[in-house]
């Protein structure tokens, strides 16, 4: 049988005459960091001071002794396996080259057999192997300063429009030996379907053989669940295909669509010798699901579709963009990928898009999705740039592409490939065209080399050629009415109301900005006088004119404070909130036209200035409660009718039930008292979504500043102004604060009691104000008079009165 040995312990790294101890998986910046030699990257200015680290070469070594190797003349071979080298990297034992590496996304292996003595791996700085493939391909145009599109690197580590430029190096994933005779396992792709009820597994299994197991007899043997289905085929030279059936099997579903039900699927290499002399040889295992899923890109008379189908069911996509929850991914454990994804499937979402500037995660990250129901759109790893398609690139690329293909295809989340991030409608619409002068740029890659792996390979998933693309050349890339499309005009250069101009097909980028939550910036920018403008939230903004497109984002809506960074970063954080909501509550009501919204982001690598839900310390912006409330099944909006016409209420049921709603809608002056009010009984059927315009009667007046219109149903509230918050009469926020402990006094367990004598409009608890690990239960509410709200806040340091009310905050009068 296969012996695997790890190698984790025992190595050091080269810095000028010292050996540091070095942690494998790791990088140089993390070693560093805990030898006390940088400073940390995360605060301040910190960042720039250690740029150096990325613009040199380092070592990693270690001794590969007897007692590593101790045993192996019992096996015929031993390999010495990287599952991930951060990037260009020479690797020699005893003094003798094994190989050189380029890609930082694919495994590598090396015959070490009887070879022992210093094992180590000399990594070329990122910027140097760049420049010598670019001496190569010649220049290529790029959205972003720096070279990433001439190596096969994590791009988002040479800094982002949300990320730090920190260009890492290392043994960033597991390294090991493993020891095998005559054959082993070198990929194994299950292809799984479904046929009425019964579950398919075709498991294609490809050998490699020693020399002396050439021309041994060999089978694989394969079993699906505790003995729910098993099977058996001889292997044919290197090659072997089995299929088991599985009656009446239970269906992996989204999250909301049902349950996700995974199967053990264990595969056995064995010598065939006849009875009782078989011998095993090497073991796979993995877990799966048995579903189907379709892209439905027909035309229709709005363009054209992009709408999901699993199992049969269309699907509305809740979804949001990932990037690397660290620019220093080897930190990122098994452990915090689930926590970041319960949290993320919290916020009501369904589908989770992994970015293409980032990596193929780890097999961690899609176990968890796989068992939390999020759907994974997955990118190949090109964003905002061209990107050769000569030698040596295109050699990785393929290598890189069926590492990973395969590797990811027997996780049932696992519903979309997707060839690019942007660089269709980069060729076209951002004059790359012209520099380029016929020379390659990556369309061979998207439009030919991945789809054609796609199919070969893993032909039970459908594969996009980008994001966002129409699906031909004969509509614009990012044409609204034709497959995906990134909504960037809107946060560039407009206010959040022109969401509702547009209904595209499927939006698989949106994005508003905020500042992270207030104990973040403490910590990151350790005594600074916080201010919009201070040198350190500067640094933290990467955003191009970042801050003013925040301010002029305020300011539509609200009087933009001076001197007041508190109330700076509350109304921020509002409006962030109220974009994405805008958008979600718009596209939502037009399902099926609309198919889905991916919201740009989930998460951050760092602390910083941001469009995500979730700070760079793992704190929750007001943005992810209001995920959590717009991605609900079931969601109640009022939004402003065409031209003159009034409010439209729609109701909208993604629930496999229907729902017998009743909407009380209320016309109230800014005071609070009454005008007219009314109950609607409305029946929506599930998945479907009902739309009505708001009797004239209950409408304020257009352009009214001293009406407004509320709905509720059940928990669900919407609230609808004819003016921006700035020019409505809002009356001085007035409410009660009590301050009760549910659990006992010194528990940092408190629960809020606000009660409002006013209109209180998006009241929010900061709870980390109250201490850096408090945590409150709820986002911005609106209050009528009268009306009371309790908010539940766990981990506060203080619990006074007072320190309470100081974390409150609300909308005023301009």
């Amino acid at each position: 049988m296969k012996e695997v040995v790890p190698l984790a312990e025992g190595w050091s790294l080269r810095h000028r005459e010292n050996l540091l101890p070095a942690q494998v998986p790791g990088c140089v910046h993390t070693d560093l960091l805990t030898a006390g030699l940088i400073p940390d990257p995360f605060l301040g200015a910190n960042e720039t001071d250690v740029a150096w680290v990325g613009r040199r070469a380092w070592t990693y070594v270690r001794d590969l002794r007897a007692t590593d190797t101790a045993g192996e003349e019992e096996y015929e071979r031993t390999d010495l396996v990287f599952d991930g080298l951060d990037t260009a990297a020479t690797i020699t034992l005893g003094g003798r080259e094994l190989g050189r590496t380029r890609n930082m996304h694919r495994r590598h292996r090396f015959d070490v057999t009887g070879r022992h003595g210093l094992l180590a791996v000399e990594f070329a700085s990122a910027y140097d192997e760049a420049a010598s493939v670019r001496a190569l391909t010649g220049e290529r145009p790029n959205v972003y300063p720096e070279p990433f599109q001439y190596i096969r690197k994590m791009a988002c580590s040479f800094g982002w429009d949300w990320g730090p430029t920190l260009v890492t190096a290392g043994i960033w994933r597991p390294v090991r030996l493993e020891r095998w005779s005559t054959a082993r396992l070198a990929d194994v792709r299950p292809l799984v379907t479904v046929d009425d009820a019964t579950g398919r597994v075709e498991v294609r299994v490809e050998v490699e053989r020693t020399a002396q197991g050439t021309a041994r007899s060999l089978a694989v043997r394969a079993t699906v669940g505790d003995g729910l289905a098993e099977a058996r085929g001889a292997v044919e030279g290197t090659h072997a295909v089995l299929t088991l059936e599985v009656p009446d099997v239970s269906l992996w579903w989204p999250r909301g669509y049902g349950d996700q039900p995974l199967y053990d699927l264990e595969l056995a290499l064995i010598e065939d010798g006849g009875g009782s002399e078989e011998r095993p040889l090497d073991v796979w295992h993995r877990r799966v699901g048995f579903r189907t899923v379709e892209l439905d890109r027909s035309a229709d008379e709005h363009g054209t579709g992009f709408t999901l189908v699993v199992n049969g069911e269309r699907i509305f996509a809740r979804g949001v963009n990932w990037i690397p929850d660290d620019v220093f991914p080897s930190r990122i454990t098994p452990e915090r990928y689930r926590a970041r994804l319960r949290q993320t499937a919290g916020a009501g979402v369904d589908l989770v898009r992994i970015w293409g500037g980032g990596i193929y995660e780890d097999d961690a990250f899609y176990d968890a999705c796989d068992e939390l129901g999020l759907m994974v759109w997955q990118d190949f790893l090109f964003a905002c740039a061209a990107y050769p398609e000569e030698q040596p690139l295109r050699g990785e690329v393929e290598a890189e592409a069926r590492d990973n293909v395969v590797r990811l295809m027997p996780h049932p989340s696992l519903v979309l490939w997707n060839g690019n991030n942007e660089n269709l409608w980069g060729f076209r619409d951002w004059d790359w065209e012209p520099e380029l002068r016929g020379d390659s740029w990556g369309g061979g890659y998207y439009l030919d080399l991945l789809p054609r792996i796609v199919a070969e390979l893993d032909p039970t998933r459908p594969y996009a050629a980008g994001s966002p693309w129409s699906g031909s050349w004969d509509h614009h890339p990012n044409d609204p009415a034709h497959g995906t499309h990134h909504s960037w005009e809107v946060w560039n250069r407009r206010d959040y109301t022109e969401y509702r101009d547009s209904v595209p097909r499927f939006v698989s980028e949106f994005g508003w900005q905020a500042p992270p939550a207030m104990a973040t910036l403490r910590r990151a920018l350790p005594g600074e006088r916080l201010a919009p403008d201070s040198p350190g939230m500067l640094h933290h903004q990467k955003a191009e004119d970042g801050n003013g497109k925040l301010n002029r984002g305020v300011a539509r809506h609200f009087v933009l404070p001076e001197d007041d960074f508190d109330r700076w970063h509350y109304l921020t954080q509002v409006v962030q909130a109220r974009a994405i909501a805008t958008g979600i509550e718009h596209w939502r009501s037009h399902w099926p036209v609309c198919a889905g919204t991916v919201v740009w982001q989930i998460n951050d690598c760092w602390p910083v200035s941001s469009w995500s839900a979730i700070d760079g310390d793992g704190r929750l912006k007001p943005l992810y409660h209001e995920l959590r409330r717009v991605y609900a099944d079931r969601l109640l909006t009022l939004r402003p009718g065409e031209g003159d016409d009034g409010p439209v209420l729609a109701v909208v049921n993604q629930s496999a039930e229907p729902w017998q709603a009743r909407v009380a809608l209320r016309r109230l002056r800014a005071d609070g008292t009454g005008v007219a009010e009314d109950v609607l009984d409305v029946t929506v059927p599930a998945r479907s979504v009902h739309r009505q315009s708001v009797p004239q009667d209950l409408a304020p007046a257009p352009r009214s500043a001293k009406e407004f219109l509320v709905a509720d149903s059940e928990e669900l509230r919407s609230v609808h102004l004819a003016v921006t918050d700035r020019e409505f009469a809002y009356p001085l926020p007035d409410y009660d604060v009590a301050v009760e402990s549910p659990m006992g006094a010194g528990t940092g367990t408190v629960e809020v009691v606000v009660t409002a004598h006013t209109l209180v409009r998006d009241l929010l608890l900061q709870a980390d104000r109250l201490g850096p690990d408090a945590v409150c239960d709820t986002g911005l509410r609106t209050l009528l008079p009268g009306e009371q709200l309790r908010l539940r806040v766990t981990g506060a340091a203080e619990t006074g009165a007072n320190a309470v009310r100081a974390a409150l905050f609300c909308v005023e009068p301009a």
